[in-house]
């Protein structure tokens, strides 16, 4: 047991590394996209929309709607810690271009006890495994992820819920997934982070939906 237990750990060390190591990938190209592109973008279709006034009403429409992509592209929520923003922003836009539909509210103080690190594991996680069990689903409109995070009773309160296709299978502990062969030992990831800081952690299912509340101290 020794052995499995330490083989196991190792494992899941790897893993956490691989991780984060996405997500400060997936981070990194999608705030350098926004400052590198954005405030020039918004430039030159405001110039273009003087030079054509007058011009073409069905290019002042184009114009109009490329402006409108602009603010969607704008990042979708705001907490208040700028970490947290970024996590939450990388993989919500993600789950949007896979045709999910994301609803997410959000308020973060700007300092946690909980680790950076430790924090992506768990955002991570969870959103990863929403998108996996979303993208089953055969009707793109019943596909949808809600996310909820506030302060409550002095913790930090997380709250992720998605649709599923049918009601998720459990194997003892496990909630098996599909992906990158790791059949759960994400979620336990999550547990083991949870207790490391005597967190609370349940989780919920039913046919149609999934859920997960976590709440760590501040």
């Amino acid at each position: 047991m020794g052995i499995l237990s330490w083989l196991f750990d190792k494992r899941a060390a790897v893993w956490q590394s691989d991780l984060v190591e996405q997500h400060l990938v997936e981070v990194e190209n999608i705030y350098r996209q926004m400052r590198g592109w954005r405030h020039d973008y918004h430039n030159h279709i405001q110039a273009m929309k003087g030079l054509a006034l007058g011009v073409s009403p069905e290019l002042d429409a184009y114009l109009n709607r490329l402006d409108e992509d602009l603010v969607r592209i704008d990042t979708l929520i705001k907490t208040g810690n700028v970490m947290v923003d970024a996590i939450l922003n990388s993989k919500l836009s993600l789950a949007q271009s896979r045709d999910i539909s994301v609803n997410a509210k959000a308020f973060v103080p700007k300092s946690l006890s909980v680790s950076d690190i430790d924090f992506s594991v768990i955002i991570g996680n969870l959103l990863d495994n929403s998108m996996e069990a979303c993208a089953k689903i055969p009707d793109k409109t019943k596909r949808f992820i809600r996310v909820y995070i506030d302060v409550m009773r002095e913790q930090l309160y997380i709250s992720i819920s998605n649709s599923t296709h049918g009601r998720a299978r459990r194997v003892g502990a496990f909630y098996p997934t599909t992906r990158s062969g790791l059949h759960g030992f994400g979620l336990v990831r999550i547990d083991r982070i949870v207790d490391k800081y005597n967190g609370y952690i349940n989780r919920q299912h039913e046919e149609g939906i999934f859920a997960t509340e976590v709440m760590l101290p501040l």
